[in-house]
């Protein structure tokens, strides 16, 4: 990934910023909708799912834990939206730009890179309102936060592998969006947003870790919530999966490639 951005870094930049700006272009209050649509799904599924279904956290105590479980809920929504954002727009990535598959030259595969970092971006207005009300709520935000970059590292490959592997399929297979929507919402509830892993029976638990996100979240909250050092047993587990994921990914990509121009 690096390489392809100090390769095309210009090329990169130039999308990047026409892919923000395109992002609420025409709308009245532009990008302030990076912030009221986070805030909106916070208060609610904070609502449904700690007040109707009375979901917590064993570390919540009483009086506090509706807004703990707020910003725990919130941690696991901010990554997982990284997710949802960039595999749900990988089957359109290159069948929306059909000019750039009849250019030799250009490097389709830096279109998944732009995505993610357009979700980035959002993400971290979003980790900015976290930590406004973390201060807000607890009087204090933890010096771990420095290792939030670590945090982000597995889930952009992994996130950048599945786009690539993505994005190719849906040139071929037209249906491969609507699939990818349903994959998406069924992931957002087997994903430990809403709960911990520990809320599993022992025997799921093995399988919720092989997950790449379970590993990024739940160490993304021990990081930000309680601040506390990452699992590096869980990270190192989870950074390896991400990579043969990012790389499987790529490969095949590259391979595909030379047929876009066929099908489209």
């Amino acid at each position: 990934m690096m390489f392809l951005l100090l390769k095309h870094r210009d090329l990169f930049m130039q999308l990047l910023k026409r892919d923000v700006l395109m992002r609420y272009k025409g709308s009245f209050l532009g990008i302030a909708w990076s912030i009221i649509n986070p805030l909106i799904m916070l208060i609610i599924y904070t609502f449904v799912f700690s007040v109707v279904f009375q979901a917590r956290w064993g570390t919540a105590t009483a009086g506090t834990d509706k807004t703990e479980y707020a910003l725990l809920l919130f941690i696991g929504l901010i990554f997982h939206t990284i997710f949802s954002e960039v595999v749900t727009r990988a089957p359109g990535l290159v069948l929306g730009n059909p000019n750039y598959v009849t250019k030799v030259v250009f490097p389709l595969e830096i279109l998944s890179i732009v995505s993610l970092f357009n979700a980035l971006i959002h993400s971290l207005i979003s980790i900015v309102i976290f930590l406004f009300a973390m201060f807000f709520i607890t009087g204090q935000i933890h010096l771990s936060i420095v290792l939030l970059p670590l945090i982000y590292m597995p889930l952009c490959f992994f996130v950048l592998g599945i786009s690539w592997f993505i994005s190719s399929i849906g040139v071929f297979f037209r249906d491969t969006s609507y699939f990818i929507n349903i994959l998406v919402q069924i992931l957002f509830f087997i994903t430990p947003i809403f709960y911990p892993v520990t809320a599993l029976p022992e025997s799921f638990q093995p399988l919720m870790m092989l997950n790449p996100m379970t590993g990024v979240i739940e160490n993304a909250r021990a990081i930000l919530f309680y601040g506390n050092l990452p699992d590096w047993i869980w990270f190192i587990k989870t950074l390896g999966i991400s990579l043969v994921i990012m790389v499987l990914g790529y490969i095949w990509f590259k391979k595909t490639k030379k047929a876009f121009a066929d099908v489209m």
